[in-house]
């Protein structure tokens, strides 16, 4: 694993890269990091993935100022669904396109905001998205949807911001005929598939992290990017 600069349309930001050992081309996953930031639970994400024979890139959405005003600026992105916070995600699919280690095919997954990300840019370029609990559901997603690339999503039923959002997203995939993956774990809440710090806490307030949704979901996950990464790429 590496930090590289990665060029944006706005400027360089930093992003971890994760290359799989032996020898590529393999396809891309461009990660999306969660509310709390770029932190080292994105670390172990990222390993994750290049270790199931992926590259992975991590942007760093929170590069540019302080942390308070970048999650407030990239909130607002996802909200309006244009800005900064979209470019850099896109320019780092583009980077990944632009290696000879890479297939030219990219995923998209992400977690909490990120899962949000990822529903959002489902139609902009991506063979695959991996939303996990990616609530609320993004604004106007009927809409966003259209044209999208097939979706693996994951949700805990005891998520507090997720009530409702498995049965609507599935709804509205049938309708537009999107390929799709949808689980709802029953024992898992927000960020089951996070380790993030202060995990007795946050456990009562129906998130933290549980082992066997995140294994559950991760063997979906990579079920489906080998079946429409690695169909994309040949």
């Amino acid at each position: 694993m590496t930090t590289i600069s990665l060029d944006t349309p706005d400027g360089p930001i930093d992003a971890l890269l994760d290359t799989p050992e032996g020898d590529g081309p393999w396809p891309g996953v461009v990660v999306v990091h969660d509310a709390i930031g770029y932190a080292p639970d994105n670390e172990l994400v990222s390993e994750r993935i290049a270790a199931a024979g992926y590259l992975a890139l991590t942007p760093n959405l929170y590069a540019r100022g302080g942390r308070a005003r970048c999650v407030t600026r990239v909130m607002r992105d996802l909200l309006s669904q244009r800005g900064r916070a979209l470019d850099d995600i896109l320019a780092a699919r583009d980077h990944l396109k632009s290696l000879p280690e890479c297939t030219g095919t990219v995923g998209i997954a992400g977690f909490c905001m990120g899962g949000q990300f990822a529903l959002v840019m489902g139609p902009k370029g991506f063979a695959a998205s991996a939303p996990f609990y990616g609530t609320p559901l993004p604004r106007r997603l009927d809409e966003i949807l259209d044209a999208s690339c097939p979706i693996v999503a994951s949700f805990g039923r005891r998520d507090p911001l997720g009530i409702g959002a498995p049965a609507r997203l599935r709804k509205i995939v049938d309708t537009k005929n999107i390929t799709s993956d949808i689980k709802v774990y029953p024992d898992a809440g927000h960020s089951f598939a996070n380790l993030l710090p202060a995990q007795p806490l946050l456990r009562v307030t129906g998130f933290g992290y549980n082992e066997a949704a995140t294994a559950d979901a991760w063997t979906r996950v990579f079920a489906f990017f080998g079946e429409h990464l690695h169909a994309a790429a040949q």
